[in-house]
């Protein structure tokens, strides 16, 4: 019964709240059609000017324009309000208007005493004057920003669009957070461009005040005089009070509303609402201390009226004496005292840095990590550090980012371990805009290399995006370029990240879904030293860690086949894991439903490169120098045409070739897997593109072939 109660409760209270909006359209209908008393009007008035202060503290108050979201569409209905009791207002006065200030209710008898003192004339003027300020000054000043900023809004949406593509594809966002950034850029695109229109509501409701209030004069004259016998003076002092007093209870709600709008269009965005970003940015004493003394300076003029003047520089100077207090005790923290043992004694902390994953940004790059700035470095680096850590199966490290004055201003260093991967240099206030090969017309920039991918680029000034998007480029941010470049960095260089805390990690989450399994993988047959040192020759090849479960299992089964072995080692056991994973390494490179494209060895090649591996014994390059090179050239000819197209593909030799090819291909090719004919599943296509060494043959581009196929092939050719 409780259920029932309150799933109806609810019910209605949605039901209501749908409702709401209807009702108070068909109210407006009924003020324009039907005849009001003059109570319901003045509900009406003091409604419209309530709803007018609230949407203007709303307007005030709200972080960035997009946070009020619905402000054009509780503009229009706000004008219609508004207009509507003008309509209903108009009736009344010309019908009732004869009996008195009276008749047309009482907040448009208070309006026309209080604030005109009963004067018509003083009216007229006042009324003027709100339509100048209104219509001439607010009104036109905030329709034009609009404008700009709706036709600036939609110029950029482009832009916006390809560089959410291009974080997305760089790994610095999720799809879920690009779906929620696509969405909010459509809907800055949507609220300014509404925005563009809904200014014209405001313009239209002061133009329509005007001849109203002409309308109201004119009749209400027409009808004392013709109708009512009244004098012209009379006829004058009582409708034309009324007109006014009705224009006035009119405009203020109308200019409050006008005064909404434009804070909404010349918002910044900030963190922080209006009321704070102004107080915070007029906190500043160098600004006061000249107000104070011209102040002064006029306070002590002859015929100045110094009993106000000077309080009120008084006042500033006391105000610019607090902040520049605050302002030291915020830059300048007392230091504290220490003892003559405190400052001999030296600590692990500073001889060691506990850090694994390091940026050095020169001085000039400080801005990238203000957090008065945004700090749009370190929210590029925690996002890369999310996706990176879904890639690879494990909890990449933070990082630490620091300044380092033997720099040069715009350049940055990345380190793991203490170990520089990777340096360039980058402009904050700058774009970096990338050759996509089908530039239309080319940028005027300072050119360089993209430092991910050795791209031809260009760094631009903001002002040239629009330009550079039209061209064809790609543009992104100095943010961007840093954090992308660490994302490859860091993506090639996974395995100098795991160790033993995180092996022990994937063994504890594993413990949880599957105690079984931990058990029969460690303590025996393989240590949590050996498991680590698995995992990171997996990561060094390009293998993810996300099917822990699915590796443990190959773990066990290969180190139970490497125990019976003449020879044990962790070689063979990484071997014979990726035996039994090979689905997993191939889904990584080409959809299920694709073939997969891979560069094989000739025959006489393979049988070669064995004789050597074998003679080498222990050597850790076996192969010598000049056949090496040979082979580099072979395979950067074989593979040109497939880089050129932007494909992955694979290099396919035998089981004991593999890893000395690896060695001997890793440094020309980052990130190109090489494969034994062991590790391709049976039952997935292939699709040779080149065989290297021998003599050259030609083969179908769209051949496709299952494992078995190219065990034959390699026999035979």
């Amino acid at each position: 019964m409780l259920t029932f109660l309150s799933s109806r409760q609810r019910w209605l209270g949605d039901t209501a709240k749908a409702g709401i909006l209807p009702v108070a359209t068909l109210l407006l209908v009924i003020f324009m059609v039907l005849p009001v008393p003059a109570t319901v009007l003045d509900i009406g008035f003091i409604a419209n000017i309530t709803i007018a202060l609230a949407v203007l503290m709303v307007a005030l108050n709200v972080a960035k324009p997009l946070d009020f979201s619905s402000f054009p569409t509780v503009l229009l209905f706000a004008t219609l309000l508004r207009l509507a009791l003008n309509v209903a207002s108009t009736r009344v006065v010309l019908v009732e208007g004869h009996a008195g200030p009276h008749a047309a209710g009482q907040v448009i008898e208070a309006f026309g005493n209080f604030l005109i003192g009963g004067d018509y004339v003083v009216g007229i003027f006042v009324f003027a004057i709100l339509m100048i300020i209104n219509l001439v000054v607010i009104t036109k000043g905030a329709g034009r920003v609009s404008e700009v900023t709706a036709r600036f809004t939609l110029d950029a949406l482009p832009g916006k669009q390809m560089a959410i593509d291009a974080d997305l594809n760089a790994g610095l966002l999720s799809p879920e957070e690009a779906k929620e950034r696509r969405q909010e850029v459509a809907t800055e695109s949507d609220f300014y461009g509404s925005m563009d229109g809904a200014s014209k509501f405001v313009k239209g409701d002061a133009v329509a005040g005007v001849l109203i209030l002409i309308i109201n004069i004119i009749g209400g004259m027409i009808l004392g005089i013709f109708s009512h016998d009244m004098d012209v003076g009379d006829a004058a002092q009582t409708y034309v009070l009324l007109a006014v007093g009705d224009a006035l209870v009119a405009q203020v709600p109308a200019l409050l509303l006008s005064i909404a709008a434009a804070a909404i269009v010349t918002r910044v965005a900030s963190p922080m609402d209006l009321p704070g970003q102004i107080g915070s940015q007029f906190a500043n004493s160098k600004a006061w201390v000249p107000v104070v003394a011209i102040l002064a300076v006029m306070g002590l003029l002859p015929g100045m009226p110094h009993f106000i003047i000077l309080p009120i520089a008084g006042i500033s100077g006391f105000m610019a004496w607090r902040m520049l207090r605050k302002a030291k005790s915020t830059n300048s923290p007392e230091p504290q005292l220490q003892t003559p043992e405190q400052k001999n004694h030296i600590a692990w902390s500073d001889v060691t840095d506990g850090a694994v994953l390091n940026i050095e940004i020169g001085y000039g790059l400080v801005p990238l990590v203000d957090d008065r700035k945004g700090a749009p470095l370190m929210q590029r680096l925690t996002g890369i550090r999310r996706q990176l850590s879904r890639e690879l199966g494990f909890v990449v490290p933070l990082v630490r980012v620091k300044d380092n004055m033997a720099l040069s201003p715009n350049a940055y260093r990345i380190q793991i371990s203490g170990v520089t991967l990777g340096e360039d240099q980058a402009w904050p206030d700058d774009l970096l805009a990338l050759d996509s090969g089908e530039i239309n017309e080319v940028v005027d920039g300072q050119a360089c290399k993209d430092p991910t991918f050795g791209l031809e680029s260009l760094w631009i000034s903001p002002e040239k995006r629009s330009e550079a998007v039209v061209s064809g480029y790609t543009v992104v941010d100095a943010s961007t370029v840093i954090a992308t470049h660490f994302n490859h960095l860091v993506g090639l260089n996974a395995s100098e990240l795991f160790g033993m805390d995180e092996a022990q990690g994937l063994l504890d989450n594993l413990k949880e879904m599957a105690p079984q399994l931990v058990e029969g993988l460690t303590p025996k047959p393989l240590s949590l030293f050996q498991i680590a040192a698995i995992c990171r020759s997996l990561l060094s090849e390009g293998v993810p860690l996300k099917d822990f479960r699915r590796l443990s299992e190959a773990m066990i089964h290969a180190a139970t086949d490497d125990a019976a072995s003449d020879a044990p080692s962790l070689d063979n056991i990484v071997d014979g894991v990726r035996k039994r994973i090979g689905s997993l390494i191939i889904q990584s490179l080409v959809p299920i439903k694709l073939p997969l494209p891979v560069i094989t060895l000739d025959a006489e090649l393979e049988i070669l490169l064995a004789q050597a591996i074998e003679n080498g014994g222990s050597a850790s390059h076996p192969i010598e120098p000049g056949l090496v090179q040979k082979i580099v050239g072979a395979v950067e000819v074989a593979a040109r045409p497939i880089m050129a197209e932007a494909r992955r593909f694979a290099i396919v030799t035998s089981p004991i070739a593999r890893r000395t090819l690896l060695k001997i291909l890793r440094p020309s090719f980052p990130g190109t897997p090489v494969l034994s004919f062991e590790e391709l599943p049976d039952d997935k296509a292939i699709e040779v593109i080149a065989v290297v060494g021998g003599r050259p043959k030609e083969l179908p581009t769209s051949e496709q072939k299952n494992t078995k196929n190219v065990d034959h092939k390699k026999d035979t050719a």
